[in-house]
């Protein structure tokens, strides 16, 4: 395996015996250093899933199959103890609702103030000014006020804003978002999705970003080593570099999906749609048909 996270052949399934469905299916990836994986997809693809698995968060009741490794050590299969002591520290964690990582009956700045203590053993007074900095560092207006202010006097988009301050504390080598942008408005998605491109470049840290925005994932990964990698189904149906996934995508559902991109160019009529055939069709193994590019072609009868 190479790059800072591998996964081998990782599959996630749920239910019993015979009834057992996958909602993951033998998917591997790399991630460079320095750089983004986006997972594409629509919902129910399983992007959500497979992200949460790469970092030892899958529901309990599943059954998780495959290797994973970060930085190097191999971190499934191992015990779950390995994953968590990685949450936080090495890893960090961006949701959907940063009502889900925020604590409403503490201020923001006891939140912060407890992060850095359990990730970086800072005394009090350095943790308050270090708390205010990490705000800054989000490009939070009057951090001195934020940091007394409780999650629901906050916006949406400040509150995600303090959800990745926090997620950043302890120094991660790999961030993951979840679909950070979908629950705020255009305009405010769109400056955090800027803000998570910002920090990765300044910071080198690793992002794994969950998105069923096209726009977003054009947004997001755009250096030439970042990478995408198209979900249908559990499984990657397209997987490779983001300017050639992106720009000149090989796979039949790839193209469908980049066509339904709403566009103020696009003649007035209804929308594209990705035909169901697509979503229907039974896909065989990646294969090869560029530097790093992988695509599945179709099993015929």
């Amino acid at each position: 395996m190479t790059g800072l996270l591998s996964a081998r052949d990782l599959s996630v399934t749920f239910g019993n015996g015979r009834q057992r469905t996958a909602v993951v299916r033998g998917v591997s990836l790399d991630l460079p250093e320095k750089a983004v994986f986006a997972v594409l997809g629509e919902s129910g693809s399983g992007k959500t899933m497979l992200a949460r698995t790469l970092i030892g968060l899958e529901p309990p009741e599943s059954a998780v199959t495959g290797r994973v490794t970060f930085a190097g050590a191999e971190i499934r299969p191992a015990r779950a103890a390995v994953r968590r002591r990685l949450l936080g520290s090495q890893i960090g964690l961006v949701s959907q609702d940063p009502t889900s990582s925020l604590d409403a009956m503490r201020t923001v700045g006891a939140q912060l103030r407890e992060v850095l203590r359990r990730h970086e053993g800072l005394d009090a007074r350095t943790r308050r000014q270090e708390a205010i900095r990490r705000l800054e560092q989000v490009h939070l207006h009057r951090p001195e006020e934020v940091v007394r202010k409780y999650p629901f006097e906050l916006s949406g988009g400040m509150r995600q804003r303090v959800s990745i301050a926090l997620a950043l504390c302890g120094r991660p080598r790999l961030l993951v978002a979840d679909e950070p942008s979908s629950a705020l408005d255009a305009i405010v998605g769109a400056r955090v999705v800027d803000l998570i491109d910002e920090l990765r470049r300044t910071t080198g840290t690793s992002v794994v970003f969950v998105t069923h925005d096209i726009g977003v994932a054009a947004r997001i990964a755009h250096e030439e080593v970042d990478r995408v990698g198209v979900m249908l189904g559990g499984r990657f149906v397209e997987y490779g570099p983001a300017t050639a996934v992106l720009a000149r995508p090989r796979h039949p559902y790839t193209r469908a999906l980049l066509a339904s991109e709403p566009s103020a160019s696009v003649p007035r009529g209804e929308l594209a749609t990705v035909p169901r055939e697509l979503r229907t069709a039974e896909w065989g193994p990646l294969q090869q048909v560029g530097t790093d590019h992988w695509v599945a072609s179709e099993v015929t009868a």
